[in-house]
C-alpha cells in the first residue's frame, strides 16, 4: 500500500496539484459557509454536504477525466496468433498518441478473455482475464503510431476467447 502510494505521489504533475488545490479550496469555502449558516441547520447541512462530495467526488472525476483527456490514445490489434509449439499467444497492436504532449512512458496491457453466447457472462469476464501482460513504450511523440508485440505466455486455455489491448500514458 505504501508503494502504491509513494508511486501515485511521483507521477502526479503540475495539473494535478492545480486541480487538488482548487478542489480544497471550494471545500474549504462551503465548509465555512456551512458554518456560518449554522442557525440555519437546512442550508448548513446542504452546504457541508456539498463539501465532503465535492471533495470525494471532484477529485477523483477530476482526475481521471483530466488524464483523460491530457493523455488521449487509441489502441489497435493489427493481428493476433496462437504459436502451436509453444503454449503463447502473439499480439501486434499500435498505439496512437491523440494528446497535444509527448508520452514519456505507456504501459501498454494485453488480456485474454473467455467468450461465450451469454451477453451477461461475457461482460463478467472481462473483469476477471485469463491472461494479462503488460509491456512500457518510451517516448512516443505527438501523432505518433507506435507498434509493439506483447507475448501472452503460457495460454493454455483452449476454447474460444478474445484479446483486447489497452493503453495508460503520461
Amino acid at each position: 500500500m505504501n508503494s502504491i502510494l509513494t508511486t501515485f505521489i511521483d507521477e502526479l504533475i503540475i495539473y494535478d496539484y492545480i486541480l487538488f488545490g482548487s478542489i480544497f479550496a471550494l471545500f474549504i469555502l462551503f465548509f465555512i459557509v456551512g458554518l456560518i449558516l449554522r442557525k440555519k441547520p437546512v442550508k448548513a447541512i446542504v452546504f457541508i454536504s456539498s463539501a465532503f462530495l465535492i471533495l470525494l467526488f471532484g477529485s477523483t472525476l477530476g482526475y481521471s477525466k483530466m488524464h483523460e483527456y491530457l493523455f488521449s490514445n487509441t489502441t489497435s490489434i493489427v493481428s493476433q496468433k496462437r504459436l502451436t509449439y509453444t503454449q503463447a499467444v502473439v499480439v501486434y497492436a499500435t498505439v496512437k498518441n491523440n494528446s497535444n504532449v509527448d508520452f514519456k512512458n505507456c504501459k501498454i496491457s494485453a488480456s485474454a478473455y473467455k467468450v461465450t453466447n451469454n451477453a451477461v457472462k461475457d461482460y463478467m469476464f472481462k473483469f476477471k482475464p485469463l491472461k494479462k501482460m503488460s509491456i512500457l513504450e518510451y517516448d512516443i511523440l505527438k501523432g505518433e503510431d507506435r507498434e509493439f508485440k506483447i507475448i501472452l505466455e503460457p495460454f493454455t486455455y483452449s476454447n474460444d476467447y478474445n484479446i483486447s489491448v489497452e493503453a495508460s500514458c503520461r
